[in-house]
């Protein structure tokens, strides 16, 4: 019987209401319990796929395709349990869903409303595909008092009372701000927060409050006492070191057995902390530095790269040192100042990405990378530049491009339909950019006695993919004669999906994302080999 855990967020957004979740699960699954984690998202676009980065952050792909919230990536690097499409929703495909019904008349002629029809489809979603789940936390989109909010508060609130107060739970975490000028650590917009949460007829049963200091006794008495919670359920979580030390300062807090003790469990075993000790004592430890220049168009927004972040981190684990990232602006890069520019990198990494924006610079660089023998890491939108440069300036094929912004180039990448016929392009069709991408788990199979098979020592390997366009294959004779080898390619040899680089120590473009399997406890090999050769450079 599966027990349901509602995490909402108040005060301000970007609290970490996907973390807490994430090292919740963590620790409730080392305890022997079986976990499912899922994000309600309250934007009104179906999925964030068409979403800039700028405005949502990375999108996180799932084996199964969906593109979903970032958050789904912390909760499958912290339990290494595989998300699915049925574990993320939004405010748009909720509507969408509905409107199709609606439309084909299954609602037989009832006027269509927020309640009960959007709050029905989204308990829909709460219990769905779950089967022997002992744990399903949900983590709630924005915070609360946000309009669009609202039917997800109000179906949960519902879903509460339909299955019993006893088989779920609401966590509420909140911003306890300490003011400088009066040396003070406030409550009363944690108070406000709760105030606003039981107004709609949900009283939380846990308060996570986050603060960049420790709480002292008697503010926690307070937030207990007008919050209406007892104060060992109000939870302190300080700002940590490293994002990997959280379960660790959930567990000391005691988090974990307050929500074992609300359901009336106790844990089927003890819980392992001894591998966030070690990973946080690696990351914290004094130790030498590797700097990775990550050339794109996002880096102003951390969160664009999150995934990619956090596995070049896991890298810098496995190889001992700590990997120091240097974004440049793509669209900035000068070909003149280039070499001041990249000074002292010791690996260059090109990020997936679409539209032409920043490409010269990206090519550029590739450029730099393949001629001083920096090891490069082209990933997706990478590794198709990566082609591109070497057409231009190998090949010498001069209007080298991608159909993608260039429709009059010489489509050294394109979609499949338009170089199908001989490797002539051919007008694609206008079509939807939602959901019309190459997404989710492929399989690759890897080429004898190149570099990628040994880094992953196997034959065949399944990577994650979100893209729309791919390499040409009809030019793959002409790029190997000149010393890029196709390594890995699709079951059916129609698609380039790895290609390395001769007489280079480490040259390697992916068109995948290896970044969404990566793990801090499991580190992904590229990763681990990439900074392993950049830390040589060094």
């Amino acid at each position: 019987m599966a027990r349901y855990i509602f995490v909402t967020g108040g005060v301000v957004s970007s609290l970490g209401k996907g973390l807490s979740s994430a090292s919740l699960a963590y620790l409730l699954i080392s305890q022997g319990y079986k976990v499912r984690l899922r994000k309600m998202d309250p934007y009104l676009n179906i999925d964030p796929g068409t979403m800039s980065p700028f405005q949502h952050g990375e999108v996180y792909v799932t084996d199964d395709g969906a593109e979903t919230d970032l958050d789904l990536g912390h909760y499958e690097r912290f339990t290494n349990v595989s998300a699915k499409k049925s574990d993320n929703i939004t405010t748009g495909k909720v509507y969408s869903d509905i409107l199709k019904k609606e439309r084909k008349g299954s609602y037989l002629g009832k006027t269509v409303q927020v309640i009960p029809h959007v709050t029905d489809r989204i308990k829909e979603f709460i219990i769905n595909d779950i089967s022997n789940e002992d744990f399903v936390i949900c983590e709630i989109g924005g915070t609360v008092g946000d309009i669009e909010s609202l039917p997800f508060l109000e179906a949960i609130r519902q879903f509460s009372n339909e299955k019993g107060l006893k088989k779920s739970l609401f966590i509420h975490l909140t911003l306890v701000p300490y003011l400088k000028s009066s040396d003070e650590i406030k409550t009363k917009p944690t108070q406000h927060s709760v105030k606003e949460l039981r107004s709609i007829g949900i009283q939380p049963n846990i308060i996570i409050c986050r603060s960049e200091r420790p709480i002292p006794t008697s503010q926690r008495k307070k937030i207990s006492l007008f919050c209406n919670v007892p104060i060992s359920n109000v939870i302190q979580t300080i700002d940590v070191r490293t994002i990997y030390e959280a379960p660790i300062s959930f567990f000391n807090e005691k988090l974990d057995k307050q929500v074992l003790n609300f359901f009336k469990l106790k844990p089927k075993k003890k819980a392992n902390l001894k591998p966030w000790k070690n990973i946080t004592k690696q990351i914290l430890s004094k130790k030498q530095t590797t700097n990775i220049a990550i050339i794109g168009k996002y880096v102003n927004l951390k969160d664009a790269y999150k995934s990619l972040d956090e596995a070049l981190t896991h890298g810098g684990m496995v190889n001992n040192t700590e990997v120091k990232l240097i974004r440049v602006e793509s669209d900035k890069i000068n070909k003149n100042d280039l070499k001041k520019t990249l000074k002292n990198i010791s690996g260059i990494l090109i990020p997936g990405g679409f539209g032409k924006r920043g490409t010269d610079g990206k090519i550029e660089a590739i450029k730099y990378a393949r001629e001083n023998k920096t090891p490069f890491f082209g990933i997706c939108f990478g590794m198709q530049m990566a082609c591109i440069e070497f057409a231009k300036n190998v090949l010498k094929i001069k209007n080298a491009g991608s159909s993608e912004f260039d429709k009059n180039c010489f489509p050294i990448v394109g979609l499949i339909e338009e170089w199908n016929k001989d490797g002539d392009l051919i007008k694609g069709t206008n079509k939807n950019l939602g959901g019309t991408m190459r997404l989710g788990s492929y399989v690759a199979n890897l080429r004898h006695n190149s570099m990628i098979k040994k880094i992953y020592k196997s034959t065949s390997i399944r990577e994650r993919h979100r893209h729309r366009y791919e390499v040409n294959i009809n030019l793959k004779h002409k790029f190997e004669s000149k010393g890029m080898i196709f390594s890995g390619l699709s079951p059916d040899n129609r698609l380039p999906e790895i290609i390395e680089l001769k007489n280079h120590p480490w040259f390697v473009g992916v068109q995948f994302h290896p970044e969404f399997k990566s793990r801090p406890l499991l580190p992904h090999p590229l990763f681990s080999e990439f900074i392993k050769a950049a830390k040589l450079k060094k």
